[in-house]
């Protein structure tokens, strides 16, 4: 008899599940997109719940996405990779992979054994964080890649070293630090403060990491978001920039960037990828050059992202 991932039935009402519980899809949405009666749909939508395979999230190795996912582990050497459902008409970059991370980073946050669990920032990472359910963790700690400082003085928006703490009351490690220093002199006079000394070290002994990957396109996080002005996001572009994480710009080849801005950047190196499990977050056509090099370049070994952007990436 066949496994359940081996069901095309199943296969099916799990991406029907998903397009209505994770996605927001209406049943007559789902039967356009699936290519089906409205009835089906709907008959779809309850064999998934029938079957188990809808809590929170899918709980179902839809067999295209388990097949990208085991294609991208071996075409790129990552540890993990985990390849959820695309909606066909959606353009967000967070939809689906935040409920993937956030699950992800749940698994991680259960172990009885002390973890040290690194963060980055932005706006898919915080979409996971606010996924993760009320938990009580004080045997782990979480620290933060970058800084938590605005240009303006202000919190951070995308910043959620303190919604996670606050979430799973695990010790956590803000990094008290603008993302971006004024200077290269001012970011080694702030890494050589005694209160940011030992949160570097921290990041540095990180189990896991979860991070975020930026584009350097027009609408580039760091220049949205205030971190970098206009002539300095062209500089970059113009050095070849293609992505970002915590900050770090780095071109195709997932070489950083050579002065501009990353001699300026406040932020924690990555951790060890030879020693530890560097997660990206990262989905859309626009993050793709970013995403690519990144993987590519080996600056992450483990990727959660959607099955449009993983096709794309097997096929550049």
């Amino acid at each position: 008899m066949s496994s359940r991932s081996e069901n095309p039935r199943l296969d099916e009402a799990a991406r029907a599940g998903w397009l209505y519980y994770v996605a927001g899809n209406t049943q007559d949405q789902i039967a356009t997109k699936l290519g089906v009666s409205r009835q089906t749909a709907q008959r779809l939508v309850s064999l998934a719940m029938s079957e188990g395979l809808i809590k929170v999230r899918v709980d179902h190795p839809i067999a295209n996405c388990l097949d990208l996912a085991a294609r991208l582990r071996s075409r790129f050497a990552l540890d993990l990779v985990e390849v959820t459902p695309s909606d066909p008409d959606s353009s967000s970059t967070t939809i689906g992979i935040a409920q993937a991370a956030a699950a992800e980073i749940e698994k991680w946050l259960r172990s009885p054994e002390p973890i040290v669990m690194a963060i980055g920032t932005g706006r898919t990472l915080k979409a996971a964080i606010e996924q993760l359910p009320p938990m009580e963790c004080p045997q782990h700690k979480v620290v933060s890649l970058t800084g938590n400082i605005s240009p303006d003085g202000s919190a951070a928006f995308y910043n959620v070293i303190f919604t996670m703490a606050d979430t799973i009351k695990a010790r956590s490690f803000p990094m008290p630090l603008p993302a971006i220093a004024s200077s290269p002199d001012e970011r080694r006079m702030l890494h050589g403060q005694p209160l940011i000394q030992p949160t570097l070290a921290l990041a540095a002994q990180a189990d896991v990491t979860f991070v975020g990957v930026g584009d350097m396109g027009p609408q580039a996080p760091l220049y949205e978001d205030g971190f970098i002005t206009e002539t300095e996001l062209k500089a970059l572009q113009k050095a070849g920039a293609v992505g970002e994480i915590v900050g770090w710009a780095f071109d195709r080849d997932g070489k950083l960037i050579d002065g501009i801005t990353n001699d300026r950047v406040a932020s924690a190196p990555l951790p060890s990828r030879e020693r530890s499990l560097v997660v990206a977050l990262a989905m859309g056509e626009r993050k793709l050059p970013g995403i690519l090099a990144a993987v590519t370049r080996r600056l992450v070994n483990g990727l959660i992202t959607d099955e449009r952007t993983a096709a794309a990436l097997l096929a550049a």
